[in-house]
């Protein structure tokens, strides 16, 4: 099951009555779609606690029921935040007003008392929230084999289908139900069906050319872009960026502006997944250009994140630092410390980390991802999956000088296991996954003192290299940088099995690619120069060539103050 023990509350009335509506289940199944949208989730969730995850998935596949759920959580979170900011508010009256800080206090313990009837299952000031509850039931009924994400994203395409001649008012609010389940869908990590919500919204913005669906269409291409990044669709990402621009454009035809971080830091999430670090650097500070008073604090976190990503890729740690940590500390403000989006923060967080060599609190960061995207998501989920990777790697390093590399080789596996149960088996995200449990396989075989099982080994890790080339290669094409780092692995792995001149060839494609692409004196060229150097010292006994690499490689290093 998904979700993490919960802490125990007494029973109430309110509780007892629910385990009762649920102990009748099949008799008051038509009378509890009647209830009140929050009574309802209780009863849901009560279903999930019980394990009745058929009963469940029949519920949670309808589209209007489902709606509705969310539409719950949506008051709830709406009546948390009014609270806190009331509380807030409350803690900083002067004591010497009209009300006495004590009777402040009451008032507010009364009002926690009143709306406890209307919610008692929830507690506003705890930080899991319901919409990390629902987490728990979507990812429990999915690792059980229902499809309801699919499900409920091809109801939602039928539907806009159905409407497509109804009147504008039946479109908005089919629009505004869109974007809250493909949102939903997002969050939750499953792209594919919520990229097939958000073209059926986009679909309906274009029946109508009119400046309120400018604006919603705007919104439909971020969020298809969003979607799009996170499932690798990016040959479809620039198309979805263009499309934005056509509607931008228009809008500012007519004197209107919609606001572009958001779709810039998309933008750049895209150009850095696709190595144009170039790019990806200069349109963060487009993205950073238009955060104003007022964005969402989702935007702006998701647009530090980017930023301080590209500026790490540029060798720029101070900006990278005060980026991110500027980020991690706002979404712990805002969303709080058990929330995905300071996950998502942590993980950034982590890869400064261990790009500036800070390699044992990186794994700690990046362990503390992995427990909050466990605690909110659980299961076979895509979000666990990459911070199971991240965690994978940043062991490696860490453990690169002991040997022991038992806990990094159980992440990498947990990660593969994850995406291959979820996702095709020629999905890009697979690339990376079986990059690092590759590099891990060769160091354990290096170490190994039984020749038949370190060709065994080192054999694997050719095969889980060569997998990965290809899927790069299909992605990308032969000229990208992500390319020339799998030729790169696949050179030290030949180093390893004592193939030095087919070493020496993918030591030599790597660095062509990446001098063709990032120039003579960039960080990644100076890497694989080192590399060639290595194999010309150690392997191959050409000292005088491995003199001038590392002399070359170093004086790349000493332009990045890394040495």
């Amino acid at each position: 099951m998904a979700a993490v023990e919960l802490e125990w509350i007494p029973e109430t009335l309110y509780n007892t009555a629910i385990s009762a509506v649920v102990d009748n289940y099949i008799r008051s199944r038509r009378d509890i779609r009647s209830l009140p949208e929050n009574i309802q989730f209780d009863v849901y969730y009560k279903l999930y606690q019980q394990g009745r995850l058929c009963q469940l998935g029949s519920e949670f596949c309808e589209l209007e029921v489902f709606a509705k759920v969310l539409r719950a959580l949506d008051k709830r979170e709406l009546e948390t935040s009014m609270r806190e900011n009331h509380r807030s508010a409350a803690s900083c009256t002067p004591r010497t007003g009209d009300v006495p800080a004590t009777k402040v206090h009451a008032l507010d313990r009364n009002r926690t008392r009143d709306l406890s009837v209307y919610r008692p299952t929830f507690d506003p000031l705890s930080q899991t929230s319901s919409r990390h509850l629902l987490h728990h039931c979507f990812q429990a009924l999915m690792d059980h084999g229902v499809k309801v994400a699919s499900v409920l994203a091809y109801s939602f395409s039928r539907r806009c289908s159905y409407i497509a001649e109804s009147d504008a008012a039946v479109k908005e609010k089919a629009i505004q139900v869109g974007f809250v389940l493909g949102g939903f869908l997002s969050d939750a990590g499953w792209y594919s069906d919520a990229e097939k919500v958000f073209l059926s919204c986009l679909q309906l913005c274009t029946l109508h050319d009119e400046m309120l669906h400018w604006f919603r269409a705007v919104e439909c291409c971020v969020r298809l872009l969003h979607v799009r990044n996170g499932n690798c669709k990016y040959h479809l990402g620039e198309e979805t960026f263009k499309l934005a621009q056509t509607y931008m454009d228009k809008l500012s035809k007519h004197g209107q502006q919609a606001n572009k971080a958001a779709l810039y830091g998309e933008l750049c999430a895209l150009l850095f997944a696709k190595s144009h670090y170039d790019e990806a650097y200069k349109w963060c500070i487009e993205a950073m250009k238009e955060i104003t008073a007022g964005l969402p604090v989702k935007v702006v976190v998701d647009v530090l994140r980017q930023a301080s990503k590209a500026c790490v890729v540029k060798r720029e740690f101070k900006k990278a630092e005060q980026l991110i940590k500027h980020a991690v500390y706002l979404a712990r403000d805002h969303f709080g410390s058990k929330h995905p989006k300071y996950s998502d923060t942590l993980l950034d967080y982590g890869f400064y980390l261990l790009n500036v060599d800070n390699i044992c609190q990186s794994v700690a960061i990046y362990q503390a991802a992995l427990d909050i995207r466990q605690s909110v998501f659980g299961g076979k989920n895509i979000h666990v999956a990459t911070a199971h990777e991240d965690l994978a790697y940043s062991s490696y390093v860490h453990q690169y000088s002991s040997g022991k590399f038992d806990n990094a080789l159980f992440h990498a596996e947990r990660a593969i296991g994850i995406i291959t149960h979820i996702l095709p088996e020629d999905h890009l995200l697979l690339a990376s996954s079986k990059r690092v449990k590759a590099l891990i396989l060769e160091e354990i075989a290096i170490d190994c003192h039984n020749k038949e099982t370190e060709q065994r080994l080192l054999q694997e890790a050719h095969d889980l290299h060569l997998s990965s080339l290809q899927l790069a290669k299909k992605a990308f094409g032969e000229f990208n940088v992500q390319t020339a780092k799998h030729y790169g692995n696949l050179g030290r792995l030949y180093q390893s099995m004592r193939k030095f001149k087919e070493a020496e060839e993918m030591h030599i494609k790597a660095i062509q690619i990446k001098e063709q692409l990032l120039g003579q004196e960039d960080y990644e060229v100076a890497l694989s120069v080192g590399h060639l150097a290595s194999l010309y010292n150690y392997d191959m006994n050409q000292y005088e060539n491995a003199e001038k690499l590392y002399l070359r490689s170093i004086a790349i290093g000493m332009l990045f103050y890394i040495f």
